[in-house]
């Protein structure tokens, strides 16, 4: 939450480094990468932070058995996003569900 802080952080490429985070098989772990991912978020950092890649992370994590990361995640998704970013990462999804790497069977 220190602006300075957050400075060096984005200035250090941090943004890369906390989104790496997201894609551990610690709970704790993705949880701390969203909500840091949320207080990096400035006008200048918005871009990256919004990433549709990240964006689609988010929607799978809205979709999570854990009660904390599907709200952190729709969190994320409400605050820190547009209207239009959520749905155009929906959009791309569509058809691309994967489960580690392994597309789903159609149905």
């Amino acid at each position: 939450m220190d602006p300075e802080c957050r400075d060096v952080i984005l200035q250090s490429d941090g943004i890369s480094l906390v989104t790496n985070c997201l894609s551990s098989q610690r709970e704790e772990t993705v949880l701390s990468a969203i909500t840091t991912l949320m207080n990096l978020l400035t006008p200048a950092s918005r871009f990256q932070i919004t990433d549709p890649a990240i964006l689609q992370c988010m929607l799978r994590f809205s979709l999570s058995e854990s009660p904390r990361m599907r709200n952190l995640a729709a969190v994320f998704l409400q605050d820190c996003c547009t209207e239009d970013q959520v749905v155009q990462a929906q959009r791309q999804m569509e058809g691309q569900q994967t489960a580690v790497g392994i597309p789903l069977p159609r149905d």
